[in-house]
């Protein structure tokens, strides 16, 4: 049996372009041991975002490309994830237990947005992450009823409260505080101390990503988010309608404005699917989240459908992805994820907490 060239394996593989992240395995440095034993080769892969879904797909892919190296008969892959920090608005200090904070927007109510960022974060925890979500929409909090919980938060200390979770995430909302049918009829401050309060006083445990729903528009919520929260980047939620898109551009530009970098569109209601013969119609336009994209230079992370069955489930307390993982919806939510993800970890990494606390003593 010939000699298997090491450095020729290590070249075709580093060459091979990661389809979310638009780079080389090389660039982003994701081969980290390459192994060579006869015909064999064993690779170590270490992602930078959570990616489960794609990795078979990336296997298949490297393996085929090893075995165009003469003498390689076959190969093992061990891939890993690894989500970084990264930075956040100047001014702003990053939470210890958060590495990253992903607020989901829209410039307008109605276009879905609680239900993408419940989605969202499901499919980040599908995808291998460890994630929160806070409910910001103190006014209108849906988030307890949409992740199937009810009761109160339980508090170990009298100072801070432990997060309520289901399927496999983390979250917080004002929602486990009061009562259903409650009004919250507070002046702006009130709203904006408790935003702080349940996003800082909540002991979140070590997560990868925490999913922020916020209230549309661009009114004091978002203000405190963008001076006060550290929020690594943001994405906006809008439908194919000129109303809506126009608004969505708000959103953006507001985030814009302080310096909190856009992940990404997504468009919700793209088409509608009819419950009975399947039939697909663009009801409220075509292609809005597309030319939006393209006019800022961003990414649309992808479109979902009008279906009533995304509606049923998170009524339910069953989101898409959890009651019907398989299912051509969950996937394009987890597409979403993997995308945002992706553009995530191609922004500047936080390195604050590799430095260590200088102290100056007399003596």
């Amino acid at each position: 049996m010939a000699n298997v060239d090491k450095a020729a394996v290590e070249q075709v593989l580093s060459a091979h372009k990661d389809k979310y992240t638009g780079r080389t395995l090389g660039e982003d440095k994701v081969i980290r041991e390459v192994v060579v034993d006869k015909g064999e080769v064993s690779v170590k892969l270490q992602m930078s975002y959570p990616c489960q879904g794609y990795l078979p797909e990336l296997v298949d892919q490297l393996t085929d490309l090893a075995k165009s190296v003469d003498g390689v008969t076959d190969m093992y892959v061990e891939a890993t994830v690894k989500v970084t920090a990264h930075s956040v608005q100047h001014g702003v200090k990053r939470m210890e237990n958060v590495k990253n904070i992903i607020a989901v927007a829209s410039g307008k109510g109605g276009v879905g947005k609680s239900t993408t960022s419940v989605n969202l974060a499901l499919a980040l925890s599908a995808e291998g992450a460890q994630v929160g979500l806070l409910d910001a929409d103190i006014y209108g909090p849906s988030q307890p009823r949409m992740i199937g919980l009810t009761g109160k938060p339980e508090s170990t200390d009298g100072k801070s409260i432990e997060p309520m979770c289901n399927y496999g995430i983390e979250t917080m909302s004002i929602g486990y505080l009061i009562d259903e049918e409650s009004p919250m009829i507070w002046r702006g401050p009130m709203v904006t101390q408790a935003l702080e309060q349940l996003l800082n006083d909540t002991n979140w445990n070590d997560l990868d990503y925490l999913v922020i729903d916020l209230p549309p528009g661009t009114g004091d919520t978002q203000l405190t988010l963008s001076q006060k929260v550290p929020v690594s980047g943001a994405i906006i939620v809008t439908t194919p309608q000129d109303i809506a898109l126009l608004d969505a551009r708000k959103g953006l530009k507001m985030f814009e404005k302080v310096e909190v970098p856009i992940l990404g569109i997504v468009e919700n209601m793209s088409t509608h699917i009819c419950s009975q013969c399947g039939h697909e119609e663009h009801i409220f336009g075509k292609g809005g989240g597309e030319t939006m994209a393209k006019d800022y230079d961003i990414t649309l992370l992808g479109s979902v459908p009008l279906d009533i069955s995304i509606r049923e489930q998170v009524d339910g307390g069953k989101p898409t992805v959890v009651s019907d993982p398989e299912g051509s919806i969950s996937h394009s939510y987890r597409e979403i994820a993997r995308k945002a993800a992706a553009s995530l970890a191609g922004r500047a990494k936080d390195y604050s907490a590799k430095f260590p606390n200088i102290v100056i003593q007399s003596t």
